[in-house]
């Protein structure tokens, strides 16, 4: 079975090579492509999920619903959903992007770093999750508003990125359903597939 690698990029969101993905997190993460997706049911009701004790970044915490990379040449939106399924055993009804330039950095107290350009998406879903334990110790589905209230509010705790998502995902509305949904030419240069590419 071939490694797993993500997509490096330069300062501009364009591609710059990419690397292995179990080398690419340390004390001097290089800027590379990854998502964040938010997903929500029929109900409205948005799933987040407490990251496994084990993950080398940010073990344990709760956040956004699910976070991956793209391998090369694969499109963000079949790469969001692929790791729905995978870590949360979801399929998805729609997958949009919803800020398609967020982009961060983090650093964990013992100098572990997440840099990231890293569109956000959002996705509905039928189903309840079946999870990878590998990757996620729990999950909840709870009200939009409220958990974005606390979490701004400070009253709960949440990863650095989920934070910071969600202080730019309040100007697009209250209603997630209605969020506008970003062009892909939005999309950072080395989100979008050259043509006739194909993942390895």
């Amino acid at each position: 079975m071939s490694e797993e690698r993500v997509i490096l990029v330069d300062e501009h969101g364009r591609p710059a090579g990419t690397a292995e993905k179990a080398a690419v997190h340390g004390m001097d993460t290089p800027l590379h492509l990854a998502f964040s997706c938010y997903v929500f049911d029929s109900d409205g009701r948005f799933l987040i999920t407490r990251r496994a004790d084990d993950k080398k970044t940010w073990p344990g915490v709760w956040t956004n619903s699910c976070c991956g990379h793209p391998a090369p040449g694969e499109p963000l939106t079949v790469a969001v959903a692929r790791r729905l399924r995978q870590e949360l055993g979801l399929t998805t009804n729609r997958v949009d992007p919803v800020l398609p330039r967020f982009r961060y950095r983090a650093v964990m107290d013992n100098g572990m770093v997440e840099n990231e350009v890293c569109p956000v998406f959002r996705a509905t879903t039928d189903g309840e999750p079946e999870v990878d334990e590998a990757e996620v110790a729990d999950f909840a589905w709870t009200d939009w508003t409220e958990f974005a209230t606390d979490v701004l509010a400070g009253r709960r705790a949440v990863s650095p990125w989920c934070r910071w998502q969600i202080e730019q995902l309040g100007p697009l509305g209250s209603r997630p359903d209605r969020w506008p949904v970003a062009e892909q030419r939005e999309l950072p240069p080395a989100a979008i597939p050259e043509p006739g590419s194909a993942v390895p």
